[in-house]
Order: C-alpha cells, then structure tokens, then sequence
C-alpha cells in the first residue's frame, strides 16, 4: 500500500503559496518526472480539493502519494490556461493525465463575401476575416453532397479564379443550369448577390424561407408569363422539399450544436460526436480510446473536450451524455453553453448518439479482435517470439524515375496507425530507376532514426528473395535483434490469394488460399501501395503546379496566383511591359522590373 502522507503535506503547504488566479499547476515527483497536469479557473481551489483524500478516486490518490513538490503558471483567464494546459500534456506525457490524443481536422465551407462572385470551397486550414464559414462537416464526402445541392437549387459557381477571369464564353454548367455565368454577364453583380444570401440562409437551416421566396418569384414569372424561369423556379422548390422531407426534425432549431455521448466496454471507449448546423445533421465522428485506470466519466468527458476543441472551432452549444465536474470552467474557457438532460426530446436525441457511441465501440472491438486473431496466426505461421505490436511495411513508387518516393505504413493490434506513416522523397536522383537503391536509402533513413519506442517487430517487404536479401544487407550494421523480415511476392499468375512469402534460413512457403492470414497480410500490403501511390501523385501534382514564377524573388504564393489570375499564363505575363504588370493589384513597380528583368535576361 502506498504512503500518502508525504504528499498531502506537500499539498498543503503549496496551498499556502497557491494564487486565487486562472492558470496551471504541475504535480512532480522526487525524480523531476511530472505526475499530472491541471487547469483552474482559480488554482488555490482546485489544488485544495486534492487535501480532500477520501473524495479522490484510488488513481489520484495514488498520484498524491508521488507529489514532491508543485510549479504553477498563471494566465490571463481559462481558454488560456485551456490551450497552455493541452500543450503541456501533449508535451510532457504525464503519468497520470487522460491523454486523449485528437488530431482530426475536420473540413468546412468558406464563402468570400467580399468578392464580387463569390464561390463556394472546401476548407480547412486557418480561417480568414473575409470569409464565412459553415461546418465542420464530418468528412469531405459530407461536404460535397451539400455542395452538389447548392449547384444545383442556387446555380452559385464552382470554377476556380483563374478559370472564371479567363472564360470568354459560358461552359458547359450553364447550358445543363447549374451555373448562372457571371463569368460572361449573364448575371449583374446584384443579382449575384441576392442568390449567395440564398445560399446563406440556407446553410444556416432556413430553408423554408427561401423555399416561400423562391414560389413568390415563381408566381411572379407564370403572371409575366415568363415560362422559362418559372419551370426552373419550379424545379428548385421541388428540389428544396425533397430536401426537407429527408430531413430528420429533431434538429430543427438547432443552429449550432455539437452532441457528444460515451460508450465504454471494460478499459475501451468511444466518443461519439455530431455535428448539427443550421438545423442540418453534418456528420458524425467516432473517437476511441483505451484507458488502463478506472475513470469516472466525468473526468474522461472533460480531458475530451479540452483536446477536442483545443484546435477546432467550436459550436454556441454542447450537448453531454453525462456531467462534467468544472462545467463552468469548460464554458468560459471554450466559449459555448453545455447542457445535460435527463428527460425530454433533447434527452432522447442524445441517448441516440450514445447508441451509435456503443454500436461503433462494438464494431472497433470486433474488428480488433479480428486483427489479434490474424497476428496469432502470423506468430505461428512465421515463427515469431511473440504477437507483434508495430509491422512496418514499405513501397517504393515513381515515373519512369520522375517523382520517386518511398513509403512506410505502420500496422498494430488496434489497426493502422496513420500518425506513424511516413514518406521519403529520394534525394539520390541517380537511383530513382533502381528500386533495391532506393529501398536501401529509405530505410537506411528509417533506422537512423530508430529507437526502444518505434522500433518495429516485423518488416514487411512487398518483393521476393532478391528484396529480403539486399535488406538483410542494408541493415546489418543495425540492431536487429527481435526483429523479423518478411517478403511477399506475387504468387502464379499473379494471382492475389497465391502469394509467396519469404524468410531467411527457411524455404519458401505460401499460406492457405484464401485464408484469413493471408487476407490480412494482402491487405496490409496493399495499404503501403496505396499510401505510396497516393504521396507519388501529390508530389507529381505538386511538381506541375510549379512555374517559373516560382524563381522570382519576391513572389509568393498570392502574389503568384493574382498574376495568373490577371493574364492567364506564364507567357503572357513573360510578353508583359513593367506598366502591364505594375496594373496587377500588389504588385509594385520595384516587383514589376524584378519580373520584368527575370524573363528579359
């Protein structure tokens, strides 16, 4: 049993010493390790509730036991002590934190009021004055439904900047009406205008309204006996009911919500999150989590939403399935109203959200034992020491040598751990033709960089013995006790299901057809291809994105973009006078001659 009277004193007399001030206060051990991290609205009460020892749950009175001594920091109110709060955590890993790592970046619409004609992007990134935002959506897929309504009720464009400044004639979308043409006149500035406040109005759930608008202008056209546009209009309330009768009521009301329920099954858990805007379900989000101590859900809920909206914008309300203990703190510190219920219509919603949260758990659980059951037949079949917990594996992609690009994916008990992938542009642009060169310098690469924490159990090659025997060599000089290398080839006829694997010291050998071992190992390996294939692309892309506009000092990405946008191509602007260019909003004369010069050597 542990001894916590050297602690409490330690509690005690920091007390004392404690500010009634907003901040953030670290427990430490005698070893200079901090134990636990915490934020206060004031932090002499919060840290007085830790004298409080039969109040504590057993893992914090553990923690107490530890404390040797306490630093505090003080901020100006809780969103800061919120924000310096999650990056200790996520800086120090203390021992006794809930450490609920959330990455995720979910993507929004942006509208650009400012411009003349507007138009309607996927976002994600840094937000801009300029701009409204509706979201976040919970994938891109969520996303491009919504945009593909808007196309087509409200005929906003879709073309990017330098297409529209540079059409001579409508395309293709106006002729099929998904596009009004500002591009050509087809459409006054006003007229524009009046459908982007449509297309507001909309996103912010009131549909209704502009559904009563729109049968006005319909009215108003049968009497002028304009035909045309009274069948479109027509067409939109059709499309716009349709819309609302898919629609589920519950939400309606509901401007700006996000709904959050846990589900937990022994030590795992799921949080389960929707997004409602504008009355609209935009999605939802599964975050699962493994937890080895016994936590109350309170405690759980709250390091949740202090990681969750640490990076994310939030919502004006949040629904909870449970109470959080410092909801008031949480509020100010996030800025939105949180709200638990007990009975009623919102009760019934969120109790659907837990539902989900516990369909979801179920489903991850289920496919997580289906993994182990694969990785204790791998030990078997391989004749490993034990179940492995990290498989790399690695491809290679290029373009007739263009391009080239290694790729690590990382697989584990708990499926493929994305945050761990990694790409390697190969710098040796001598031996982008010659895949056993540039498998050598990626992973000679990879395991400079080795360490206790990411050092693998297995490494998969997708190859045949010419592949694990140029490894074998490439890491000789590197530690690779307990570490097991593996080669899969395409089996007869390059038959998927007849793979050959291969291993040092022993013979070749296929698994049973069709086998659920063999199904995995494919899978995995075909993840590195894509993941390979799929940075390839982006870096090719990337490549033809590039100009000569690129070399110039004093060009940046904006600057770049205007010019394109104002002339249209490289060459145009390469055939401008310092005057035409100089017409280009920010760019000065002293950047015009710099271009000017830069093409006229």
């Amino acid at each position: 049993m542990f001894n916590i009277t050297r602690g409490l004193e330690v509690l005690k007399e920091n007390v004392k010493l404690a500010p009634n001030l907003p901040g953030v206060y670290r427990m430490i051990n005698q070893n200079g390790e901090v134990l636990y991290v915490g934020k206060a609205k004031n932090i002499k009460k919060r840290i007085t509730s830790y004298t409080h020892i039969d109040k504590l749950t057993l893992r914090l009175q553990k923690m107490v036991a530890e404390i040797f001594k306490m630093e505090f920091i003080v901020v100006e109110n809780e969103n800061r002590a919120l924000i310096l709060e999650n990056e200790l955590i996520k800086k120090l890993h203390p021992k006794y934190n809930i450490l609920l790592k959330d990455d995720k970046s979910y993507p929004y619409l942006s509208l650009n009021v400012l411009e003349d004609y507007p138009a309607l992007r996927k976002f994600r990134g840094k937000r801009d004055d300029k701009c409204k935002y509706f979201g976040p959506y919970a994938s891109v897929t969520a996303i491009s439904e919504v945009m593909e309504v808007i196309q087509k009720i409200f005929m906003l464009r879709s073309c990017r900047d330098n297409v529209f400044n540079n059409r001579k004639r409508p395309c293709l979308l106006y002729q099929i009406k998904r596009c009004t043409a500002p591009c050509v006149g087809k459409i006054t500035k006003e007229e524009y205008h009046s459908i982007v406040q449509d297309v507001i109005s909309y996103l912010e759930g009131k549909s209704s309204q502009i559904q009563e608008d729109i049968s006005k202008k319909m009215l108003k056209a049968s009497i002028n006996e304009d035909f045309e546009t009274a069948i479109l209009l027509r067409e939109k309330i059709k499309a716009l009911t349709g819309i609302q009768a898919n629609r589920n009521l519950e939400y309606i009301g509901m401007t700006s919500v996000d709904i959050i329920a846990m589900a937990k099954n022994n030590n795992k858990y799921c949080i389960e999150v929707f997004f409602i805007r504008g009355g609209q379900n935009c999605g939802n989000s599964s975050n699962f989590f493994s937890i080895k101590d016994d936590v109350d859900s309170s405690e759980i809920l709250e390091a949740f939403l202090s990681s969750f909206y640490s990076n994310k914008e939030p919502p004006k309300e949040i629904y909870l399935s449970d109470k959080i203990e410092n909801k008031e703190f949480m509020e100010n510190a996030i800025n939105a109203k949180i709200s638990t219920f007990s009975k009623g219509d919102k009760y019934k919603i969120i109790e659907n959200v837990r539902k989900n949260a516990q369909i979801s758990l179920e489903r991850k659980m289920a496919e997580t034992s289906s993994i182990k059951e694969n990785l204790k037949e791998m030990m078997r079949y391989f004749n490993l020491n034990k179940i492995p917990q990290r498989i790399e594996v690695y491809d290679n992609s290029h373009n007739q040598g263009s391009y080239a690009v290694g790729a690590m994916i990382v697989a584990t008990p708990d499926g493929f751990d994305k945050k761990s992938y990694r790409t390697f542009n190969i710098k040796n642009k001598d031996i982008t033709n010659d895949d056993f060169a540039m498998m050598k310098e990626v992973l000679k690469r990879r395991f400079d960089k080795m360490s206790d924490e990411n050092k693998p159990d297995v490494i998969l090659l997708d190859g045949g013995l010419g592949q694990l025997h140029a490894v074998h060599e490439i890491l000789k000089n590197y530690n690779l006790e307990g570490i097991n290398i593996i080669a899969i080839s395409k089996g007869v006829d390059r038959n998927a299901g007849k793979e050959f694997y291969h291993q040092k010291g022993r013979e070749s050998f296929s698994l049973p057809y069709r086998s659920a071992i063999a199904f995995y190992l494919q899978t995995i390996r075909d993840e590195a291809h894509r993941f390979a294939i799929g940075t390839h692309r982006k870096k090719r892309s990337k490549s033809m994105m590039y100009s000569k506009l690129d070399d110039i000092e004093g060009i940046g990405p904006k600057k770049k973009r205007d010019l394109l946008n104002y002339f249209g191509s490289v060459e145009a602007i390469k055939n401008a006078s310092i005057k035409d260019i100089t017409k280009v909003d920010g760019i000065n004369k002293k950047t015009a001659e710099n271009i000017y010069k830069y093409f006229h050597k």
